[in-house]
Protein backbone atom coordinates (compact mmCIF):
# COMPACT_ATOMS: atom_id res chain seq x y z
CA UNK A 1 0.00 0.00 0.00
CA UNK A 2 1.28 3.66 -0.92
CA UNK A 3 1.32 5.82 1.83
CA UNK A 4 1.16 9.86 1.05
CA UNK A 5 3.79 11.68 2.50
CA UNK A 6 2.62 14.28 5.10
CA UNK A 7 2.35 18.12 3.78
CA UNK A 8 4.59 20.20 4.69
CA UNK A 9 3.66 22.75 7.46
CA UNK A 10 1.83 25.35 7.63
CA UNK A 11 -0.39 23.68 4.95
CA UNK A 12 -1.04 20.33 7.05
CA UNK A 13 -3.26 22.04 10.18
CA UNK A 14 -4.30 18.26 11.17
CA UNK A 15 -2.66 15.33 11.15
CA UNK A 16 -3.61 13.54 7.56
CA UNK A 17 -6.74 11.17 7.39
CA UNK A 18 -5.31 9.03 4.86
CA UNK A 19 -8.35 7.39 4.16
CA UNK A 20 -10.26 10.69 2.92
CA UNK A 21 -7.00 12.03 0.98
CA UNK A 22 -7.10 8.88 -1.21
CA UNK A 23 -11.05 9.23 -1.39
CA UNK A 24 -10.25 12.93 -2.79
CA UNK A 25 -7.69 11.41 -5.22
CA UNK A 26 -9.92 8.82 -6.10
CA UNK A 27 -12.89 11.78 -7.55
CA UNK A 28 -10.09 14.39 -8.78
CA UNK A 29 -8.71 11.58 -11.05
CA UNK A 30 -11.07 11.40 -14.19
CA UNK A 31 -10.87 15.11 -14.72
CA UNK A 32 -6.85 15.50 -14.35
CA UNK A 33 -6.73 14.73 -18.39
CA UNK A 34 -9.13 17.35 -19.22
CA UNK A 35 -7.19 19.80 -16.53
CA UNK A 36 -3.84 19.14 -18.01
CA UNK A 37 -4.93 18.95 -21.73
CA UNK A 38 -6.47 22.61 -20.71
CA UNK A 39 -3.45 24.07 -19.48
CA UNK A 40 -1.41 22.72 -22.62
CA UNK A 41 -3.73 24.94 -24.25
CA UNK A 42 -2.61 28.21 -22.22
CA UNK A 43 0.81 27.45 -22.26
CA UNK A 44 1.19 27.62 -25.74
CA UNK A 45 -1.07 30.57 -25.85
CA UNK A 46 1.01 32.39 -23.55
CA UNK A 47 4.03 32.14 -25.87
CA UNK A 48 2.17 32.96 -29.33
CA UNK A 49 1.14 35.45 -27.66
CA UNK A 50 4.75 36.98 -27.18
CA UNK A 51 5.09 36.17 -23.87
CA UNK A 52 9.04 35.22 -23.05
CA UNK A 53 9.63 31.36 -21.58
CA UNK A 54 10.48 33.10 -18.05
CA UNK A 55 7.08 35.26 -18.02
CA UNK A 56 4.92 32.51 -19.29
CA UNK A 57 6.02 30.60 -16.55
CA UNK A 58 5.65 32.91 -13.59
CA UNK A 59 2.39 33.73 -15.24
CA UNK A 60 1.19 29.75 -14.59
CA UNK A 61 2.85 29.69 -11.24
CA UNK A 62 1.37 32.94 -9.70
CA UNK A 63 -1.52 33.34 -11.66
CA UNK A 64 -2.75 29.84 -11.94
CA UNK A 65 -6.16 31.02 -13.87
CA UNK A 66 -7.14 29.62 -17.27
CA UNK A 67 -9.82 31.85 -18.12
CA UNK A 68 -8.02 34.44 -16.63
CA UNK A 69 -4.92 34.08 -18.38
CA UNK A 70 -6.67 33.88 -21.92
CA UNK A 71 -8.60 36.68 -21.22
CA UNK A 72 -5.55 38.63 -20.25
CA UNK A 73 -3.15 38.00 -23.35
CA UNK A 74 -4.98 39.48 -26.08
CA UNK A 75 -4.52 42.70 -24.18
CA UNK A 76 -1.15 42.07 -23.01
CA UNK A 77 -0.29 41.55 -26.95
CA UNK A 78 -1.92 44.90 -27.31
CA UNK A 79 0.25 46.50 -24.96
CA UNK A 80 -3.00 47.71 -23.23
CA UNK A 81 -2.93 49.75 -19.79
CA UNK A 82 -1.74 47.63 -16.77
CA UNK A 83 -5.36 48.44 -14.80
CA UNK A 84 -6.86 47.31 -17.76
CA UNK A 85 -5.48 43.81 -17.51
CA UNK A 86 -6.05 43.82 -14.23
CA UNK A 87 -9.70 44.55 -14.29
CA UNK A 88 -9.78 41.87 -17.20
CA UNK A 89 -8.42 38.96 -14.94
CA UNK A 90 -10.31 40.15 -11.88
CA UNK A 91 -13.76 40.10 -13.50
CA UNK A 92 -13.22 36.72 -15.38
CA UNK A 93 -12.18 35.37 -11.99
CA UNK A 94 -15.24 36.67 -9.90
CA UNK A 95 -16.46 33.07 -9.75
CA UNK A 96 -13.94 32.35 -7.05
CA UNK A 97 -15.64 34.89 -4.85
CA UNK A 98 -18.73 32.48 -4.72
CA UNK A 99 -16.48 29.51 -3.99
CA UNK A 100 -14.27 31.21 -1.54
CA UNK A 101 -17.85 32.00 0.42
CA UNK A 102 -18.71 28.53 -0.08
CA UNK A 103 -15.69 26.85 1.35
CA UNK A 104 -15.20 29.63 4.17
CA UNK A 105 -17.93 28.14 6.47
CA UNK A 106 -15.89 24.46 6.22
CA UNK A 107 -12.43 25.97 7.09
CA UNK A 108 -13.06 29.57 9.26
CA UNK A 109 -11.42 27.68 11.88
CA UNK A 110 -8.12 27.43 9.98
CA UNK A 111 -5.12 29.63 10.18
CA UNK A 112 -5.20 32.37 7.51
CA UNK A 113 -2.22 31.02 6.25
CA UNK A 114 -4.05 27.71 5.94
CA UNK A 115 -6.81 29.52 3.97
CA UNK A 116 -4.71 31.39 1.54
CA UNK A 117 -2.87 28.40 0.76
CA UNK A 118 -6.11 26.24 0.46
CA UNK A 119 -7.65 29.34 -2.08
CA UNK A 120 -4.52 29.36 -3.75
CA UNK A 121 -4.56 25.20 -4.72
CA UNK A 122 -8.65 25.24 -5.03
CA UNK A 123 -10.17 25.37 -9.04
CA UNK A 124 -13.30 24.79 -10.48
CA UNK A 125 -13.96 21.33 -10.38
CA UNK A 126 -11.98 20.85 -6.90
CA UNK A 127 -14.70 22.99 -4.88
CA UNK A 128 -17.86 21.18 -7.14
CA UNK A 129 -16.82 17.67 -5.74
CA UNK A 130 -15.82 18.83 -2.38
CA UNK A 131 -19.59 20.39 -2.01
CA UNK A 132 -20.53 17.18 -3.42
CA UNK A 133 -18.80 15.43 -0.38
CA UNK A 134 -19.59 17.26 2.09
CA UNK A 135 -22.98 19.63 1.58
CA UNK A 136 -23.00 19.98 4.73
CA UNK A 137 -21.47 23.01 6.19
CA UNK A 138 -21.23 21.38 10.27
CA UNK A 139 -18.08 19.88 11.34
CA UNK A 140 -16.99 16.53 10.06
CA UNK A 141 -13.90 14.43 10.20
CA UNK A 142 -11.62 14.39 7.34
CA UNK A 143 -12.74 17.74 5.12
CA UNK A 144 -9.10 18.85 5.08
CA UNK A 145 -7.65 15.85 3.56
CA UNK A 146 -10.36 15.12 0.94
CA UNK A 147 -10.24 18.66 -0.40
CA UNK A 148 -6.52 18.56 -0.20
CA UNK A 149 -6.25 15.37 -2.21
CA UNK A 150 -8.75 16.94 -4.87
CA UNK A 151 -6.50 20.33 -5.14
CA UNK A 152 -2.67 19.13 -5.35
CA UNK A 153 -3.27 16.57 -8.12
CA UNK A 154 -5.54 18.85 -9.84
CA UNK A 155 -2.77 22.03 -9.48
CA UNK A 156 -0.14 19.09 -10.51
CA UNK A 157 -1.86 18.21 -13.48
CA UNK A 158 -2.66 21.84 -14.37
CA UNK A 159 0.92 22.85 -14.32
CA UNK A 160 2.30 19.82 -16.21
CA UNK A 161 0.32 20.74 -19.03
CA UNK A 162 0.94 24.39 -18.60
CA UNK A 163 4.64 24.19 -18.21
CA UNK A 164 4.72 21.21 -21.51
CA UNK A 165 2.58 23.86 -23.61
CA UNK A 166 5.21 26.77 -22.70
CA UNK A 167 8.04 24.48 -23.82
CA UNK A 168 6.26 23.46 -26.95
CA UNK A 169 4.78 26.33 -27.77
CA UNK A 170 8.42 27.67 -27.68
CA UNK A 171 9.77 25.43 -30.41
CA UNK A 172 6.34 26.10 -32.77
CA UNK A 173 7.01 28.34 -35.48
CA UNK A 174 5.55 31.82 -34.42
CA UNK A 175 3.96 32.15 -37.41
CA UNK A 176 1.24 29.81 -36.55
CA UNK A 177 0.37 32.21 -33.99
CA UNK A 178 -2.66 31.35 -31.56
CA UNK A 179 -4.19 29.61 -34.32
CA UNK A 180 -2.00 26.42 -33.48
CA UNK A 181 -2.97 27.11 -29.32
CA UNK A 182 -6.76 27.09 -30.58
CA UNK A 183 -6.57 23.51 -32.56
CA UNK A 184 -5.17 22.36 -29.62
CA UNK A 185 -8.36 23.42 -27.92
CA UNK A 186 -10.14 22.19 -30.15
CA UNK A 187 -8.55 18.45 -30.12
CA UNK A 188 -8.59 18.45 -26.32
CA UNK A 189 -12.51 19.23 -26.68
CA UNK A 190 -13.18 16.53 -28.85
CA UNK A 191 -11.37 14.04 -27.95
CA UNK A 192 -12.70 12.99 -24.77
CA UNK A 193 -16.27 12.80 -26.52
CA UNK A 194 -15.11 10.17 -28.60
CA UNK A 195 -16.27 7.53 -26.46
CA UNK A 196 -18.30 5.18 -28.97
CA UNK A 197 -17.94 4.06 -32.41
CA UNK A 198 -20.94 5.57 -33.49
CA UNK A 199 -18.90 9.34 -32.33
CA UNK A 200 -15.74 7.36 -34.12
CA UNK A 201 -17.25 6.54 -37.57
CA UNK A 202 -18.77 10.57 -37.38
CA UNK A 203 -15.28 11.92 -36.57
CA UNK A 204 -13.41 10.03 -39.36
CA UNK A 205 -16.20 11.00 -41.91
CA UNK A 206 -16.01 14.71 -40.89
CA UNK A 207 -12.33 14.76 -41.00
CA UNK A 208 -12.35 12.82 -44.61
CA UNK A 209 -14.51 15.05 -46.40
CA UNK A 210 -12.98 18.45 -44.41
CA UNK A 211 -9.53 17.31 -46.38
CA UNK A 212 -12.10 16.37 -49.37
CA UNK A 213 -13.50 19.94 -49.77
CA UNK A 214 -10.73 22.01 -48.22
CA UNK A 215 -10.74 23.91 -51.29
CA UNK A 216 -14.99 24.69 -51.37
CA UNK A 217 -15.56 28.52 -51.49
CA UNK A 218 -16.45 29.99 -48.31
CA UNK A 219 -15.34 27.19 -46.03
CA UNK A 220 -18.37 25.59 -47.19
CA UNK A 221 -16.33 22.72 -47.19
CA UNK A 222 -16.44 22.60 -43.63
CA UNK A 223 -19.99 22.66 -43.18
CA UNK A 224 -20.65 20.01 -45.65
CA UNK A 225 -18.14 18.39 -43.19
CA UNK A 226 -20.19 18.77 -39.91
CA UNK A 227 -23.71 17.71 -41.67
CA UNK A 228 -22.56 14.77 -43.17
CA UNK A 229 -20.38 13.71 -39.35
CA UNK A 230 -23.67 14.30 -37.71
CA UNK A 231 -25.72 11.95 -40.10
CA UNK A 232 -22.91 9.53 -40.28
CA UNK A 233 -22.90 9.52 -36.29
CA UNK A 234 -26.68 9.23 -35.95
CA UNK A 235 -26.70 6.28 -38.46
CA UNK A 236 -24.22 4.46 -36.61
CA UNK A 237 -25.49 5.08 -33.69
CA UNK A 238 -29.05 3.99 -34.94
CA UNK A 239 -27.82 0.76 -36.50
CA UNK A 240 -25.38 -0.22 -33.15
CA UNK A 241 -28.48 0.07 -31.09
CA UNK A 242 -30.70 -2.24 -33.96
CA UNK A 243 -27.87 -4.71 -33.58
CA UNK A 244 -27.50 -4.75 -29.67
CA UNK A 245 -31.46 -5.05 -29.78
CA UNK A 246 -31.28 -8.04 -32.46
CA UNK A 247 -28.48 -9.61 -30.23
CA UNK A 248 -30.26 -9.36 -26.98
CA UNK A 249 -33.55 -11.05 -28.76
CA UNK A 250 -31.28 -13.95 -30.07
CA UNK A 251 -29.59 -14.62 -27.17
CA UNK A 252 -32.97 -14.71 -25.25
CA UNK A 253 -34.52 -17.25 -27.81
CA UNK A 254 -31.81 -19.58 -27.28
CA UNK A 255 -32.02 -19.54 -23.09
CA UNK A 256 -33.76 -23.41 -22.93
CA UNK A 257 -36.63 -23.11 -20.62
CA UNK A 258 -38.22 -25.91 -18.46
CA UNK A 259 -40.43 -27.33 -21.52
CA UNK A 260 -37.47 -28.08 -23.74
CA UNK A 261 -35.95 -31.04 -20.89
Amino acid sequence: MIDFPEFPKPFMSFESDQTAFREGLKVGIPSLFGIGAWGLVVGVAMIKAGLTVPQALGMTFLVFAGSAQLASLPLIAAHAPAWVIFATALVVNLRFVIFSAILAPHFAHLSWRTRAYLGYFSGDMSVVFFIQRFPGTGAEKGKLPYLQGLIMPNWASWQIGSVTGILLGSQVPMSWGLGFAGTLAILCIMLPLVMNKAALAGVAVAGAVAIAAVNFPYKLGLLIAVVLGMATAMAAEEWLEQRKFRLQNQAAEDVPTSEDH
